[in-house]
């Protein structure tokens, strides 16, 4: 009996130790590991190099007499004499100058644009250029060199990226503008100031006088700037820019006309100094393109975060 109850015992025993082996050569088994999480993260600052062109959708005037003083035209019996007395062309002072007006040209120029994105798709931006016109003068102007200047208009833009359409990514945005102008100069070339039939000097056998733009000077403009584009990326950090935006500029400007009348009304008349006023429209649309670089992050690129 105790032979069988230890064969029984050294059996258990046995069986037991080879349970024990076998399970020692399967493999262990693990929690599963957490799940990822991605974090959609962004380049937070922006520059883009550009050349674009600043074409003027209107840059036509309102011209106004202010007045021109005259003494001999005083003593005439037209007191302070004006711009209508002397030449027929207005009323007199404060008065729009008929069929006078002007034209500004297109600018090509360099372009620099910087940016700061509050979040992937918010973005502040800053853009500065500097943009050399020449006003000419229309109508019975016609002819004439009013000024040349340049324009510094500087605006800073809330732009809205759509960034879910891949490397096409495009824009749009708002603001605020403000030009100012320096280096403003009159143009000071000789055109024909033909006198109308009306004016006084007309009346008194003169019918037009040699005139020049002498001094001129535009005052600084504030308005509100639309924008529409798209950057194409390349990678996180290049890509190409397309741009086009819409300010509204309209300064006014003051000029001043001397006018040399030829013969003997001239000899009594001369100088003739007419000042002007002028209510200029340029609202210029401003088109685009350019090199874009991203930096300070990963554009649109989804991080692993370990644990």
């Amino acid at each position: 009996m105790r032979n069988i109850v230890r064969g029984a015992v050294a059996a258990i025993a046995l069986g037991t130790a080879a349970v024990s082996a076998h399970a020692a050569d399967l493999p262990s088994i693990k929690a599963p590991p957490p799940a990822p999480v991605f974090v959609d993260t962004y380049q937070p600052f922006q520059i883009r190099l550009k050349v674009g062109s600043l074409i003027p959708l209107d840059g036509t005037a309102k011209i106004y007499d202010a007045g021109a003083v005259h003494p001999t035209l005083a003593a005439l019996g037209v007191p302070g004499g004006s711009v209508g007395v002397a030449t027929g062309l207005s009323a007199g002072y404060g008065s729009l100058v008929p069929g006078a007006s002007t034209s500004i040209s297109t600018s090509v120029i360099p372009m620099l644009d910087v940016a700061y994105y509050l979040t992937k798709n918010w973005a502040i931006e800053a853009i500065c250029c500097v943009s050399p016109h020449h006003i000419q003068g229309t109508g019975v102007l016609a002819g004439s060199s009013l000024a040349h200047t340049w324009a510094f208009p500087p605006s800073v833009m809330l732009q809205y990226h759509f960034t879910n359409f891949g490397a096409f990514q495009p824009y749009l945005g708002v603001g605020v503008n403000f030009t100012t102008f320096w280096g403003t100069r009159a143009g000071n070339n000789n055109w024909a100031l033909n006198f109308a039939p009306n004016s006084i000097a007309a009346g008194l056998g003169a019918f037009g006088a040699n005139a020049s733009f002498y001094s001129a000077s535009i005052t600084p403009s504030w308005g509100v700037v639309g924008q529409a584009g798209a950057d194409y990326m390349f990678n996180e950090h290049w890509g190409v820019n397309v741009d086009v935006k819409y300010i509204m500029v309209e300064p006014n400007a003051h000029a001043n006309i001397v006018a040399f009348i030829p013969g003997p009304v001239g000899a009594a008349l001369n100088p003739v100094f007419v000042p002007v006023n002028a209510a200029v429209k340029i609202n210029p649309l401003v088109v685009s393109a350019g090199l874009t670089y991203r930096f300070g992050g990963d554009w649109g690129v989804p991080k692993l975060l370990p644990f």
